[in-house]
């Protein structure tokens, strides 16, 4: 999770020896597995009885220095952010994933048939929103020579992988985000190998964990509250 200052909060804290302490509560923590906050930032409240909030509280002498430091590497910027703490979302499955893949290959001493099915899946995020962005990266060897696919990929030869991008995909787009990415390869050094296929994409206005953060006490507004995940290492395997 990332805070973002203005600039001009530094000024305030710099005049002032002793700025009310910020603090921020996390709600809707049951699906978290794991909660560490930034040690040099921030402090937490352990003794809290209820299970599914937790509050938190920033070393104002900390983040003050913090922030002076940004300001001086880069005087010009309009607010600073700051890393305060990451989470580890608890994982059901295939349920927890917003995008369900399926792959097959058929490899021959010629040929290599790709077959690579998807699945929308509103259920794994707290609020469904639209997976944008899309790609699907399939390495494939055994000396390509030529590919026909559909919906059209591009192959880079370089790379012996191809690539199919697909702008977005949710609950209003055909099929209710359902479909196959086809793709049938000449080899000339087969059979290919199958191999294990990439996904990369975004979303904005969602989250996996169901998080919510507000302001606890006096002295701070929260003027925006942004809600995004992206894809790190997403695969699957045939």
């Amino acid at each position: 999770m990332t805070v973002s200052f203005p600039s001009g909060i530094i000024k305030v804290f710099t005049s002032n020896p002793s700025p009310a302490v910020l603090c921020f509560r996390m709600k809707n923590t049951s699906k978290l597995e794991q909660i560490l906050p930034n040690s040099q930032l921030v402090y937490s409240d352990q003794s809290q009885s209820d299970s599914s909030t937790m509050d938190f509280w920033m070393n104002m002498q900390a983040i003050t220095f913090y922030l002076k430091k940004l300001s001086e590497q880069n005087p010009s910027a309009s607010y600073y952010n700051v890393d305060v703490l990451k989470y580890q979302v608890s994982s059901n499955g295939i349920q927890s994933t917003p995008l369900n893949l399926a792959t097959y290959w058929k490899c021959n001493a010629s040929t290599t048939d790709v077959r690579v099915d998807y699945k929308y899946n509103p259920e794994s995020m707290n609020m469904p929103s639209m997976l944008s962005n899309v790609q699907v990266v399939v390495p494939v060897d055994g000396g390509v020579t030529n590919m026909q696919s559909l919906p059209p990929a591009k192959w880079n030869a370089d790379q012996m992988k191809a690539y199919w991008k697909i702008s977005s995909i949710s609950e209003k787009s055909e099929n209710g985000g359902s479909g196959s990415l086809r793709a049938k390869f000449e080899v000339s050094e087969g059979p290919s190998k199958p191999a294990t296929l990439a996904v990369q994409f975004i979303s904005e206005g969602s989250t996996l964990s169901g998080v919510d953060v507000e302001l606890v006490g006096t002295g701070y507004r929260l003027s925006l509250l942004k809600k995004r995940f992206a894809t790190g290492r997403y695969m699957a395997d045939c």
